[in-house]
């Protein structure tokens, strides 16, 4: 399918940039982006596209000057208008980061946007708990968001973010959209995610129902949640980590992937060294990502390590009811990946859907129109939970 249009192919030719771009984009419909600002930055941008340090430099910017304005506003008193260029301040530092290989200078930006992050969210949205998940010998970093006017125990959609996202995303985008309907969320940093990759060291598993079990006991014993009533899911890079959980973890009731991974992970990794050795410095580019999430000395041992991120030998195990769901013009992870999943389910109540361009949502993880992506996903898990 080619492309549909310049607002998501931003930067012409680099793909890394404008999906980048676009994954903040996305974030609109929620009021922490704005679009003028990121227009702003993207046409500054359009003449650096061979300087790698082009990319932080002109997001921190724009993130720079708002958490700025975000202090003078709670310095006032406007603790409103604060927390929301606190937000806005705190995605643009996130996207900045995203190309900063790992290192003081990307623990520093990190360091901003989680400031901005938890100044946003406290003025905003008082309603979310800053939790910590007991995980091993650790703890694991999370956002609880109720329902509001829920009394009794209700249901409870566990997230785990992709491979580029954090939970103060996730639990905007669609803890938002859970709580309308009646829906607690734990939005959490699970291994190799968010806080928990970048301030405590702890790399991603393939083993991924381990953290997925800890996040299952600890929503069950809170008495405002149904333990009956617990919901997996995982978007992007988080689709695998969804459905490994569903497989080994058979507590959950149901469980969503909203976007498949790559049915052979590995391979994908090497295409990626590939392209990244032919084009060398040409442009600026994140090849470094997989690598420094899953803990690996080198890029030969994170293609190793990829082999191990597998749903073939397991798929067959998830036996609860199951949404895969996918954007027909995903270039990052095709979408015959997204029908491998579903064909390998074990579920006898499993569906697959896949959004078109004329849905809207049919670019990687539904960010060119989350909207339509989050409440299909809700809506199934509420068709679908038990009684």
């Amino acid at each position: 399918m080619t492309s549909r249009g310049f607002w998501i192919d931003h930067f012409p030719g680099n793909f890394l940039w404008s999906n980048a771009a676009l994954a903040c984009k996305g974030m609109a419909p929620y009021g922490v982006v704005a679009m003028d600002e990121i227009d702003r930055i993207a046409l500054r941008l359009k003449d650096r596209q061979e300087e790698p340090e082009a990319w932080p430099e002109e997001w921190c910017a724009m993130a720079a000057k708002l958490e700025n304005t975000a202090d003078a506003a709670a310095a006032k008193g406007q603790e409103r208008s604060a927390g929301n260029t606190y937000l806005r301040a705190g995605n643009y530092y996130y996207t900045g980061e995203r190309f900063i290989p790992p290192g003081e200078a990307k623990a520093a930006v990190g360091r901003k946007a989680y400031r901005c992050f938890r100044e946003g969210l406290t003025r905003r949205h008082p309603e979310i708990e800053f939790v910590e998940v007991p995980y091993l010998q650790a703890t694991l970093p999370a956002l609880f968001m109720k329902a509001p006017g829920v009394s009794v125990r209700a249901p409870t959609v566990v997230i785990f973010n992709g491979m580029d996202n954090c939970k103060e995303m996730s639990v905007i985008f669609a803890g938002l959209e859970f709580a309308k309907r009646g829906m607690h969320t734990l939005a959490i940093d699970g291994p190799g995610q968010g806080e928990t990759l970048r301030f405590r060291g702890i790399p991603s598993r393939f083993d991924y129902e381990v953290p997925g079990k800890a996040a299952y006991d600890y929503v069950a014993q809170r008495a405002d949640v149904d333990p009956a009533r617990v919901v997996i899911m995982g978007y992007s890079f988080g689709g695998y980590y969804s459905a490994r959980i569903a497989a080994f973890e058979p507590r959950y009731a149901a469980g969503v992937a909203m976007t498949a991974l790559h049915w052979d992970l590995a391979g994908w990794q090497q295409k990626i060294r590939d392209k990244a050795r032919a084009e060398g410095s040409k442009i600026a580019q994140s090849n470094f990502q997989f690598q420094w999430v899953v803990g690996a000395a080198d890029v030969d041992q994170s293609i190793e390590i990829a082999g191990r991120f597998t749903l073939r030998d397991v798929a067959h195990q998830i036996t609860m009811p199951f949404l895969v769901t996918h954007g027909a013009n995903d270039r990052v992870v095709p979408a015959e990946n997204a029908q491998k999943l579903y064909d390998a389910l074990g579920s006898a109540r499993k569906t697959l859907r896949v959004f078109t361009a004329e849905d809207g949502g049919a670019e990687h993880a539904h960010v060119d129109n989350r909207q339509v992506g989050v409440d299909f996903v809700a809506d199934w898990i509420a068709a679908n939970l038990p009684a």
